[in-house]
């Protein structure tokens, strides 16, 4: 890959940058979280479908903007930088892929004018207790009576289920066969009657995740997506479609601005943070290492866009290093706030705490955010898996 800079990518940062100045002074200067609230998302997603980005990681047979790689990159740079709300990335990274390649007609149209106008959120149903990261031994059953599926069983860590409308769930068609092939991809709104959603309070003590159970939920054979026992195959390409985005890139960048800020800012003592030598290097390492982590990522994301094999090889090396970095650059955040980096600052999105902590302002979630990625190992595959599927592939070279 070519990573000589494209000048005509300056041009684009200024389109960029001149929309986001006339974007509502309310949807601008958030504080950027996994996931911003369910109103700022469906509002975000109106203002960018009226500019015509409504989907800009999709190609423009899809009703996308149809960017470039180092596109994609500089507008999610420019947004977080700018603190928009994040979009909905379950289905406009995830879901919206497998819609575009497997989806009928039909289905496109009863499920693209909502998502394009913000008005339909998603969640995921993939995981289960018994079935992380082992996938393919999940056991939600789907029985086909008539013209209905009848799904039974549960899923578990499934984000932001409470505020979706809709969830994309893989569950078992056929008990008999392969358990990889009895595996079927189907779509279920959230208000079918038997669908049960129950919080779990993590350990940033934040509610994003939850357990979702299914008792006797009739879904109508339509929202099958592709044909039955077609839901691994299927999953393989929505996995495939992950890895780039999993890095979190955006997020990472601003994690580094806030830690040069931070250390040119706060003291120890007489000096300045970023004038004591152990700090400096180390703020020096995640530099070096940030800036080659984002030609990963373009690497990546290049070659999942052209749906290249050799993507899944450097896609699990990618989702190790990143997620480890993450957790590495929240924890130098809360080092670098001392003695005040042990309060738990309150989530981005709950009321200031009573007590006028120092520098409030400027590390308010920062606890949470590293509690938050502790978890950045494991959930999209963890890092044991990712470790197997690289040492599968070189033994095959």
């Amino acid at each position: 890959m070519d990573f000589t800079p494209d000048s005509s990518l300056a041009e684009f940062r200024q389109e960029v940058r001149r929309f986001l100045q006339d974007v509502p002074a309310d949807l601008k200067g958030l504080r950027r979280a996994t996931r911003s609230p369910r109103e700022e998302v469906m509002r975000w997603q109106k203002v960018l479908n009226e500019r015509g980005w409504g989907a800009p990681y999709w190609a423009k047979e899809h009703g996308g903007t149809g960017w470039t790689v180092p596109q994609i990159l500089v507008f999610d740079d420019e947004c977080s930088a700018a603190g928009t709300p994040t979009q909905d990335g379950f289905v406009h990274k995830l879901l919206g892929p497998v819609l575009n390649a497997f989806a009928s007609p039909e289905q496109k149209a009863q499920h693209m004018p909502a998502i394009f106008n913000g008005e339909r959120l998603w969640c995921q149903g993939f995981s289960e207790p018994g079935s992380g990261s082992d996938l393919a031994s999940l056991q939600t059953r789907a029985v086909r009576d008539g013209d209905h599926y009848v799904v039974n069983g549960q899923k578990i860590w499934t984000s932001y289920a409470h505020h979706a409308d809709w969830i994309f769930l893989l569950v078992r068609t056929n008990p008999d066969v392969k358990k990889q092939a009895g595996i079927s991809f189907l779509l279920v709104d959230m208000k079918t009657p038997g669908i049960t959603v129950r919080p779990i309070r993590s350990i940033d003590d934040a509610h994003h995740l939850n357990e979702t159970f299914f008792d006797n939920v009739r879904v109508p054979v339509g929202n099958l997506i592709g044909m039955e026992g077609q839901g691994w195959s299927i999953t393989k390409f929505l996995l495939n479609n992950e890895h780039a985005t999993a890095a979190d890139l955006p997020e990472l960048k601003r994690y580094m601005r806030e830690l040069k800020l931070f250390a040119s800012t706060l003291h120890v003592g007489d000096r300045l943070l970023l004038e004591r030598p152990e700090f400096a290097l180390k703020l020096a390492r995640l530099d070096a290492e940030l800036q080659a982590l984002e030609m990963l990522v373009q690497r990546v994301a290049r070659l999942e866009q052209e749906h290249r094999p050799e993507s899944h090889t450097l896609g699990s090396m990618l989702k190790i290093r990143a997620t480890e970095f993450q957790q590495r650059i929240t924890e130098a955040h809360v080092e670098a706030l001392g003695d005040y980096g042990a309060i738990a600052y309150p989530h981005p999105h709950e009321p200031n705490p009573p007590a006028n902590y120092p520098l409030q302002t400027l590390a308010n979630g920062i606890a949470n955010e590293m509690f938050f990625r502790r978890a950045s190992t494991i959930y999209g595959g963890t890092s044991e898996v990712q470790r197997g599927i690289i040492a599968k592939m070189l033994f095959q070279l």
